[in-house]
């Protein structure tokens, strides 16, 4: 009698766990939950916007070599290979080879007359001497199916590869989020992202050098003034945010010292390659939760892009970049400088940005190159409104990296846009050494976010300044010498 009370009561239970099961997928899949993240993410409009995964690689073999097969297929089925008998001159040249087996010249011959095609007696391999299919040492496959990936388009920093299988998982699972109003449409399938894509960099954007100094620098030996009205022009121009032209008339004024706003140009382009590899060297001890976004301006009435991320616990601009595109490429060269002194991302490593695919694009090719230490996933903050939770935990970040593009842009709006890209980095240097190093922060009860005990020396601004020229000087004295040595 317990024996069946046991029994009845198991049934039970695996009944009631198969109708939660049952209600559990219900919900799922027909009550949308606010809870979930990127409500938007499930609508296939909202594919292009991903990064797909890696791809996985196919590594070619090394065939037989025709000296084993010849003595092999004698042993094994008894048939002996001999060159080839010809009734008419070869056109083949002496030189050519099978790329599978390596059999030399003797052995082959054309198998389509005289379209190109020649032929291996010895593994019976068809090929091109003009397109050898051969030299690939490896191939691009898609991780759902498979099948190798066809390049289709090529770019100037890229070739996208795609997968062209029509029976992929990847492709069949996408195809069944389209509404089928557009599915009758002609084009209807191209409105959407729906095969497996992979881009392959041709630049290698971990190779370049973060430190190369920028050219035409004057020097700071001074014939008519001296490193004092420098630092005045740093001061009036920087801090102060005023154009070119109104420091030269403050000076004027103030100082009655007569100097042309190209003058006050050149000292800020002497100034900014100097302070610009202290800046860029000095470790920040960032923490384990960094914000990003770009802003653009204007250089000759063109849009060039500024790339920013920020270390959200001290504020601290950690990379910065200027670029005349809003490619990955400008985005890996910010990521570098803002992880240039860590060996592995920190444990609960977080990167916040907004819903732009460069970062989860960067985010992959820094797992490509360096493997599990930099592996990181980018939280996307997407729109203006908080209509996921993800949003609601993380606005505060996104409204952070916000404020400081607006407080960059209030410097920036002075200079009426840029005439050359060059200009545009030199006045980036010295106002992100101005953020970092001199302006006093509400946020830090009106202190600066990063404290230099040689610039805590110092009583007024123009005296940090020259500070700071020396603190880049001798960065770039010992970056000289750490190269030569």
């Amino acid at each position: 009698m317990l024996m069946d009370i046991i029994l009845y009561l198991l049934q039970i239970i695996q009944y009631l766990y198969q109708q939660n099961c049952w209600l559990i997928t219900f919900i799922c899949k027909y009550i949308p939950l606010k809870q979930w993240a990127f409500d938007d993410s499930h609508s296939p409009k909202y594919q292009k916007f991903k990064t797909d995964e890696l791809p996985r690689i196919g590594y070619r073999q090394d065939e037989w070599d025709w000296q084993i097969l010849i003595p092999y297929f004698e042993h094994k089925y008894h048939k002996k290979i001999k060159p080839i008998t010809r009734r008419k001159p070869c056109s083949i040249p002496e030189d050519c080879k099978c790329p599978s087996c390596n059999a030399p010249q003797p052995y082959l011959y054309p198998n389509n007359g005289s379209g190109g095609q020649i032929k291996c007696k010895v593994c019976d391999t068809t090929f091109s001497p003009n397109e050898n299919r051969f030299s690939k040492q490896f191939t691009l496959r898609c991780p759902h199916c498979g099948n190798a990936l066809v390049p289709k388009k090529h770019r100037k920093h890229f070739i996208l590869h795609k997968c062209v299988n029509p029976k992929c998982p990847f492709y069949l699972h996408n195809l069944k989020k389209v509404d089928k109003e557009h599915l009758e449409k002609e084009y209807g399938k191209n409105e959407y992202k729906l095969h497996y894509l992979y881009r392959e960099f041709t630049i290698d954007f971990f190779r370049m050098d973060l430190n190369t100094l920028p050219k035409n620098a004057s020097s700071l030996k001074f014939s008519k003034f001296d490193s004092h009205v420098m630092s005045l022009c740093l001061t009036l121009r920087i801090n102060l945010g005023l154009s070119l032209r109104k420091t030269a008339q403050a000076l004027k004024d103030l100082y009655n010292i007569r100097i042309s706003h190209q003058q006050i140009a050149n000292y800020c382009k002497t100034a900014a390659i100097c302070v610009k590899p202290f800046v860029d060297n000095y470790d920040y001890g960032a923490g384990n939760t960094f914000t990003a976004d770009e802003t653009y301006i204007k250089v000759r009435g063109v849009k060039t892009y500024i790339w920013f991320i920020m270390d959200a616990t001290r504020r601290s601009i950690l990379g910065y970049q200027v670029s005349n595109n809003r490619g990955v490429g400008p985005c890996i060269l910010a990521m570098r400088m803002a992880f240039r002194h860590f060996k592995k991302l920190p444990e609960g490593f977080r990167f916040i940005a907004d819903g732009y695919s460069a970062y989860p694009l960067a985010a992959q090719q820094f797992f490509r190159e360096f493997g599990e230490a930099f592996h990181f996933s980018i939280t996307q903050v997407i729109g203006l409104t908080n209509d996921d939770a993800v949003s609601k935990e993380f606005r505060p970040f996104k409204q952070m990296i916000e404020r400081l593009n607006r407080t960059y842009k209030a410097s920036y709006r002075k200079t009426n846009g840029f005439d050359n890209i060059d200009g545009a980095n030199y006045d980036l240097a010295l106002w992100v050494a101005y953020y970092n190093f001199l302006r006093p922060h509400k946020s830090k009860n009106y202190h600066v976010l990063n404290k230099v005990e040689l610039l805590e020396g110092a009583d007024n601004m123009p005296g940090k300044w020259q500070l700071l020229i020396f603190l880049g000087q001798q960065t770039i004295l010992n970056l000289q010498n750490s190269a030569s040595a």
